[in-house]
Formats: C-alpha cells, structure tokens, sequence
C-alpha cells in the first residue's frame, strides 16, 4: 500500500471510529461493559486471528510486541470501562471528549518521541483542545475551575479512565511509528486477539449476567466489525502513511461521535458541548500548520490527498 493510500486508510479509521462510543454504550446498556466488549473483541479478535492464519506475518521487533501491546489492550480495556460506568448518556459525551484528547497528545509526543519539528504555536493548539474538553465538562454550569472539579468529582474514575486511554493511544501511535514504520506488517492482529483475551478472563470473572436481544447482537457485530477494519486501517497508517496528517485529522472524530451519538443515543448536548467539538477541530487545524513546516510532520503532502 503506497503512502499516499496508507494515509487514506487512517481517515477511513477515523470514520469507522466515530460510532464507536455511542454503539458501546448502547451495547453496555443492555449486556454491561465487560460482556459487551468481550463480544466486540471476540468477533474481532476471531477475524484477527484468521488473518493471521492466512497471511503467515513474519516476527516484529520485540520490543514493539510488548510495549505496543500492552497499550493497545489498556487502551481498549480502559474506554469500555469509562463508557459502560458513566451515571448517564449525557455523560458518555463528556467521556467521549475526554478520550478524544489523544489526537492532541500523539501530535505533541511526536515532538518528543520522533523527534518532530513543530511551530511554537502547537503548544497553543493544544490549549485550545484542552479548553474544548473544559467546555465540554462544564456544559451545564458556570464556566469556573470549581465547576470542572465538581463535575470530574461526581464520577472521578471513568474520567480517569477515559484521560489515561487517550495517554495510552497516543504513545501506541508514536511508537508504533518508532518501532515498525515501513514494516510490510504489524502485530495488530495479535493485539486483538490479546485484547479478546482480556475481556475474555474479565468476563469468566465478572458478575455481568443480562439477557441478549437481537439488538445487542447487532451492535456487538457491527462494533467487531469496525473495531478489526478500523484497527487494520489505522495501524496502516501509523506504518507507512503520513502520521502527522491523520493524527491531525483526527481531531474531527470528536465531532462526528458527537454528531453520531446525539442520532444513535437520543442526547441532546448543549451549545457549550458543542463550542467545545468546534474547539478540538480548530485545535486541529492549527495543530497541523504547526507541524507544516519543512522536515515537520504532515503538512508537505495534504494537498495531495484532499
């Protein structure tokens, strides 16, 4: 897959992506987090390991197996768990944005971990993603440090939660580029199947006991469906399109799964909730014009692919 088609993929994950809170809440809703999500991951860790099977991948760095690894599954263990715990639907949005904060971290751990040139305007950039996700938590109230704290405070966890999965997938995505950029594979397959895993021995552990319905059924499909092309897509990308470009472009997710749970979820989020999307799609713009510049990341090649 040439470059220019790799970058493409990772838009196409971003796309598939954006469904994916409302669907896992809905999903959570009706058969609980953990059971949801090991429904998801079994579908997708099954076709990850029939890829597998069939393609005969060689052996990739070590160190990239482990580490990677390891932050792919938190990452996925960590979002169920702050989707399927928040108190109500309003509040999935709130998480949402929260995790939707690794596009800005992947950008700036790039300047740190690949060693990318960035503008000094990046760092305002990023402010201004932070303050989107400020608006966001403070939606239904006055606009005030006390606000937030009161709002974090009435369900610190899955906050937390979703904050350290946006940790998490950023560092996924840089090292991923440090560690198997140009590789003709990656171990995405295996760390899907690793994740189906987890969720696997949560669930034997677990206590979540619901009834199916066709309804569950078809979202737990549709999610391990996206869930492994999504994935396949974006690890594509990571390894061989232009990282910096998608990274930033992934700021749009917030707005599409915005957009998508308000038709999915029925929630109607409020004019400051919104000012906050708007906030993170503006952080991306000024995030990839600080990452233009000659020898930076991404901006050399955007008039190519839009």
């Amino acid at each position: 897959m040439s470059s220019r088609l790799s970058t493409l993929a990772g838009l196409g994950a971003i796309i598939l992506w954006s469904a994916t809170v409302p669907l896992a809440r809905g999903l959570s809703e009706h058969v609980g987090p953990v059971t949801g999500a090991a429904a998801v991951y079994g579908v997708s860790g099954g076709l990850a390991l029939l890829s597998r099977l069939r393609s005969g991948q060689g052996r990739p760095p070590r160190r990239y197996v482990t580490v990677c690894g390891a932050l792919f599954v938190a990452y996925a263990v960590l979002l169920y768990l702050a989707i399927g715990r928040a108190v109500d639907r309003q509040q999935v949005l709130e998480i949402g944005l929260v995790n939707y904060l690794w596009p800005a971290l992947t950008v700036v751990l790039s300047t740190v971990l690949l060693g990318r040139r960035a503008r000094w305007f990046l760092w305002p950039a990023t402010a201004l993603a932070l303050a989107g996700v400020a608006l966001a938590l403070t939606h239904a109230t006055a606009i005030s440090w006390s606000a937030f704290a009161a709002n974090v405070a009435g369900n610190p966890g899955a906050y937390a939660m979703a904050l350290v999965a946006a940790v998490c997938w950023a560092l996924y995505s840089n090292l991923t580029q440090r560690w198997a950029k140009g590789r003709e594979s990656g171990a995405v397959d295996l760390f899907l199947i690793l994740t189906a895993c987890a969720f696997a021995v949560m669930t034997a552990l677990g206590d979540e006991h619901r009834p199916w319905s066709r309804a569950a059924a078809g979202e737990a499909l549709f999610l391990g469906l996206a869930t492994f092309g999504g994935y396949r897509l974006w690890d594509h990308a990571m390894r061989r399109g232009d990282a910096g470009l998608v990274a930033a472009a992934s700021y749009l997710t917030p707005l599409l799964s915005t957009v998508a749970a308000c038709l999915y979820l029925g929630v109607t989020p409020g004019p400051r909730l919104w000012l906050g999307c708007v906030a993170l799609v503006a952080g991306s713009v000024l995030s990839w014009r600080a990452l233009a510049a000659p020898g930076g990341l991404g901006g050399g090649r955007f008039h190519e692919i839009c």
